[in-house]
């Protein structure tokens, strides 16, 4: 038997001194705080994340479902000045797809492919894709999107889209230009006004499930703001004629291209610009640069004679000419250091007037001899040439006008009638604004003005640009280097241009015809620039391939505007301004 003592039975067993640590005081209370401290940090970090910095995991946590879907906003139209549509929006749809979901079917890629007209090769290897997200077919026709969401297949989704539909095609192609898939303006004045055509997008926020597909909509909807419309200065009616004419004009001379401008000399409103060759902007498959450019606002040409009346009105505003002064022109012929100037056809004595009429180069020549090359080269900025015509289209050129401290005596003399010297179309046409508004250089506009009338910038005076526009209307007359551009019941003025053609610094034997005027005389109210390029029928003078596209559209254009006749219905009784007596030689 054992005996137990009473220390034994006195003590518990955990309460032995053997096993009793003997650890010091503060060590206990250190862990305690520190684990105090650890629940601290967790409950901060906790209401740090859960109250203060909650947009945080909120965000995380919808990235998972929720999704803000864009809604298109529709593009501005674009007008002509009476209202008529150019350029709209129509609605589209475009199908997508998240490659990883799309697992087609055989059939159903074939149904899909042969809906969006596509082949079944082009459509698998656009669902193969290792992205996110991919473009199956944009812009497709509403029913057709129809069809294809019927068709139920997985990942396969549609999104509203708008496509640019231009009623006018190709007739008002360069004007209006055209934009690219994501509707933002790739040309013309839909590239110069994007700011004010492109609208705003609205959103909308919806859950999606895994699928993708939209279970309900959560949050606010931001509309979408359309942009705005822009009406131009442009009439369809005139346009029309300006393009028929002008496409006429090129197929018979068999020329190379060709543009024409309508200018109103009240407003300085572009009415009308063509170009040919041109594109169909609904359609622009296999299109070339040459179509694409806007040759009455980015091509610069040589303008030839066209020139001369600015040297004519440089003459009579300096008081060294009158208009019937004698210029002694025989034997048609001018030698200039190493270089001749000649006539097409030698003259003898003519008066200014009669040089304008008849286009003698050595005439204008020896005016422009009377000048220093700073007066000269002030008219011709003064008039816009070497500046851009602040139009506001995209591309616009500022030709070639080379300061005048370079001129040497034989290029002084060749500009005076258009030659080492480069102008656009469209600046050439702005620049007889100051002959059919006495004397007054106009802003022009490619949108409609409807505050009234427009005050120009004085370039002559007054009596100056009436001499030089009775100058003009002899030229335009019988006996002058155009009578075919005489338009029955109207008084007309305008120039000629006939120029060899630069290439490789060389003058080729090509030619690019021209002819500028204004009509009715009486009270000027279209001011018609034509270049025909590379003419290669037989004719290439400015007279027979430019003047009778004048002709015919400043005749329908001002039948057409309901503007007076200020002259007898016979061409052949249409009666210019005089030329006053001749008198002794200069």
């Amino acid at each position: 038997m054992i005996r137990r003592g009473k220390g034994a039975r006195g003590h518990r067993f955990a309460e032995s001194p053997v096993l009793k640590l003997a650890l010091p005081a503060w060590r206990s209370r250190l862990v305690g705080l520190c684990l105090l401290g650890a629940f601290g940090v967790l409950i901060g970090r906790s209401f740090y994340l859960q109250i203060i910095n909650n947009d945080f995991l909120q965000e995380k946590g919808e990235s998972r479902y929720r999704r803000d879907l864009e809604i298109s906003a529709s593009r501005g139209k674009v007008t002509d000045r009476n209202g008529d549509v150019l350029a709209i929006s129509t609605p589209m749809r475009s199908i997508w797809a998240i490659p990883a979901d799309a697992r087609l079917s055989p059939p159903q890629l074939q149904q899909l492919a042969r809906l969006l007209d596509m082949e079944p090769k082009e459509v698998s290897r656009r669902l193969a894709s290792d992205k996110g997200f991919v473009w199956v077919q944009r812009q497709v026709p509403p029913d057709v999107a129809e069809q294809v969401a019927a068709l139920k297949l997985p990942g396969v989704y549609q999104n509203k889209e708008y496509r640019r539909f231009y009623p006018t095609a190709d007739m008002t192609a360069h004007i209006v230009g055209f934009t690219g898939v994501d509707d933002k303006g790739l040309e013309g004045v839909e590239l110069a006004f994007e700011k004010s055509l492109i609208g705003h997008a609205g959103n909308r926020s919806v859950i999606r499930d895994r699928r993708g597909r939209v279970v309900e909509d959560v949050g606010s909807i931001k509309p979408p703001q359309d942009g705005k419309d822009v009406r131009l200065a442009l009439d369809s009616k005139l346009q029309y004629i300006v393009y028929s004419q002008l496409k006429q004009a090129v197929a018979e001379h068999k020329a190379k291209a060709g543009g024409a401008v309508i200018i109103d000399a009240k407003s300085g409103e572009v009415l009308a610009l063509a170009n040919w060759p041109t594109y169909n902007p609904n359609n622009r498959e296999h299109l070339s640069g040459a179509q694409l450019r806007n040759r009455a606002v980015t091509d610069t040409f040589e303008p030839g004679s066209t020139l001369k009346p600015f040297t004519a009105a440089l003459a009579l505003e300096h008081g060294k000419f009158r208009f019937d002064s004698i210029i002694n022109c025989a034997p048609g012929r001018l030698t200039i250091g190493k270089a001749t100037i000649s006539d097409a056809h030698p003259h003898g004595a003519l008066t200014v007037a009669q040089v304008i009429q008849k286009s003698s180069n050595v005439g204008s020549a020896k005016m422009a001899a009377t000048f220093a090359p700073q007066e000269m080269w002030e008219m011709f900025d003064a008039v816009g040439f070497g500046q851009a015509p602040r139009l506001g289209f995209p591309g616009e050129v500022t030709g070639r006008l080379r300061p005048w401290k370079s001129w040497r005596p034989i290029e002084q003399a060749t500009m005076a009638y258009g030659h080492g010297i480069s102008v656009s179309l469209m600046q050439l046409a702005r620049a007889y604004s100051v002959f059919a508004r006495d004397g007054e250089l106009l802003p022009i506009s490619l949108t409609r003005i409807d505050d009234g009338p427009v005050t120009g910038v004085p370039v002559f005076s007054a009596q100056t640009a009436r001499e030089v526009r009775a100058m003009l209307e002899l030229a335009a007359g019988p006996g002058g280097t155009a009578p075919k551009a005489q338009v029955p019941g109207y008084r007309v003025a305008g120039k000629t241009g006939t120029a060899h053609k630069l290439e490789g610094g060389i003058y080729a034997n090509k030619y690019v015809s021209s002819f500028v005027g204004f009509a009715p005389v009486s009270d000027p109210r279209l001011i018609v620039a034509v270049m025909i390029d590379e003419p290669s029928a037989g004719k290439h003078y400015g007279g027979d391939v430019a003047a009778p596209v004048f002709s015919a559209v400043v005749g329908n254009a001002l039948r057409t505007l309901g503007v007076p006749p200020d002259a007898s219905m016979t061409v052949a009784q249409a009666q210019p301004a005089k030329v006053p007596p001749v008198k002794e030689p200069l």
